[in-house]
């Protein structure tokens, strides 16, 4: 897969849906989803993302009292050694804001966003195609990779 190839030693920023897809086992998008997981277990390059994702993670697993699949998040989450999830620092929410300002997009995908380059992201892999091309972050959709 060449997109996983330009991935090859940088910090990518990681979205919900991606995550959701690989642990619920999508059937649309594992096929993606699963050789970007195996290249980060190989440590091909490190995966970095907000507690904003853990936010989003577990609203389905808590609604349906789903406490195994909410396990499994929060596992993924605090204990991949490959994957770090950044708390929203006040450095953070001011890039945030500054992203806001600037583009019509939601706190939490400004948040995701600001996490990403605060950490030194060069990819940030979603499945939102109304995420803003942004300048310091090169956006990878999951759709345009099937």
């Amino acid at each position: 897969m060449e997109w996983l190839t330009r991935l090859s030693g940088a910090i990518v920023g990681l979205d919900s849906a991606p995550l959701i897809y690989y642990i619920e086992e999508s059937p649309q998008y594992i096929a993606v989803v699963q050789p970007f997981f195996d290249a980060l277990d190989r440590s091909a390059f490190q995966a970095i993302t907000s507690t904003v994702t853990l936010l989003e993670v577990l609203v389905h697993p808590l609604r349906r009292r789903d406490q195994k699949l909410a396990e499994q998040y929060c596992d993924i989450l605090t204990n991949s050694p490959g994957l770090r999830t950044i708390p929203v620092y006040e450095d953070i929410a001011q890039i945030a804001a500054q992203i806001r300002a600037r583009y019509p997009i939601r706190t939490p995908d400004a948040i995701q966003l600001a996490t990403s380059i605060h950490q030194g992201a060069s990819f940030f892999l979603t499945n939102d195609r109304r995420l803003p091309a942004i300048p310091q972050l090169a956006i990878v959709v999951l759709d345009d990779l099937r």
